[in-house]
Parts: C-alpha cells; structure tokens; sequence
C-alpha cells in the first residue's frame, strides 16, 4: 500500500486509513527463528522453522519452500482459523511435509508453517527459502532463508567448563552467605553477652547502695546519746 493513498481532509472521514497504517506499521512479515544454521544428523528428520505474521490477517495466504532456487513445497493458510495443508499437487512427496501437530494461529496473527524433511541426506544440505504471499494484503510477499548443514554426527556440547564455573560461582555465593550467618550469629553474641554484663553490674550497684544504706541507718540507730 502506497503513502500516497492515505489521505486525511477536514470534515472527511477515510475508514481504510487505520487499516492501511496497520499494515504500512507491521505488515506481512516472515521468520525462520533466530538460528541462521541448524543441524541435522545424515538419515534423521528435521523441522525446518517458519513462521509470518499479520495485522489484517489472511485470506488464502499461500507459502512455498524452495532449496537452492527449486521449488520443493508448497501450501496454503485459507484463514485464521485453519491449520496450513499442502496443495493438492504437493499431497504424494513422502520428503517433504507439514508436522502433524502444527498449533492454530497464534492472536490470529501468527501462523506456524515449518517444514518437515524426512531422511536428511547429505544432498539436502543448503539454503532453504520459506517464502509467503498473502491476497488480503493486494498479494503482498515476503520471505526467510535459513541454512541446513547435514552431518555425520551432532557435536556433542562439552559443558565442563559451563558446570566448572557454574560449581565456583555457587561455591563462592554460598560461602558468602555463610560469612554472613556467621558474622550475625556472632554479632548476636556478643549483644546478649554485653547486655548480661550490663545487667550484672547493674545488679551488683543496687546492691551496693542499698547494703551501703541500710549500714548508715544501723550505725545511726546503735550510736550511743550523749
């Protein structure tokens, strides 16, 4: 949709602009995840992650996945409300297909069609296009690519280092704590400690007053008259 078709005069209203800024703002867009490489192990299956979104949402939105400039799948999203299924020419590839369990559009604006390859071979390796057009956007189109490298085996992650550093950390994070325990189990201690002290020396001042007293009053009453 062109700028120039959004217009805004006094006194007029243009029901289509909200629509058309929608769709200038977010429009049709595709995405393949934020890998750029996946791996796959040679005689597994892959699912090759495709999603696009929508903010007027589709009418028949079709899609196709090409490798390495061929056309290898193709489907079709009639609505909001349907899951995507292949076109009938693309039913009989045993190679390429839809998972089963593909969810239902997400807010009716995103729509899952990833791609399942069966029995990756090392041929299969390369670029994978999953492109989209959508006929409520006036046939608006857009695309994703994302590279599969076929392997012998997976690298398997060595997470050492990871549960090394993770060991320290924990480590230190609980001694931390523990000096802390420490420090106020010892500052505990002592308060109760000097307060029993200062409790005791209290004690022993009134009692030495009124022992102090009650001797004057004993010396007063046995003096002898004069």
């Amino acid at each position: 949709l062109a700028l120039s078709n959004i217009r805004f005069e006094s006194g007029t209203k243009w029901f289509g602009s909200g629509l058309q800024l929608c769709s200038l703002a977010l429009g049709l867009e595709v995405s393949v995840g934020k890998a750029a490489v996946i791996y796959a192990r040679n005689g597994s299956d892959v699912l090759l992650p495709c999603t696009f979104t929508s903010c007027i949402g589709i009418s028949r939105a079709t899609f196709s996945w090409i490798q390495n400039g061929t056309i290898i799948f193709q489907g079709v999203v009639k609505n909001k409300d349907s899951r995507p299924e292949p076109l009938v020419n693309d039913r009989l590839d045993d190679k390429y297909g839809l998972p089963p369990d593909l969810p239902l559009s997400k807010d009716n604006r995103e729509f899952n069609i990833s791609l399942l390859l069966r029995w990756a071979e090392f041929s299969d390796s390369g670029e994978y296009t999953c492109a989209v057009m959508n006929p409520k956007e006036n046939n608006a189109k857009h695309s994703a690519t994302i590279t599969l490298k076929v392997v012998v085996e997976l690298e398997k992650v060595d997470n050492t280092l990871t549960l090394i550093i993770l060991a320290v950390v924990g480590g230190v994070i609980g001694l931390f704590i523990l000096i802390m325990v420490i420090k106020k189990l010892v500052l505990f201690i002592l308060k109760k400690t000097r307060e029993k002290k200062e409790c005791l020396v209290s004690s022993s001042a009134n009692d030495n007053t009124e022992n102090g007293l009650a001797g004057s009053k004993a010396e007063q009453k046995s003096a002898p008259k004069a």
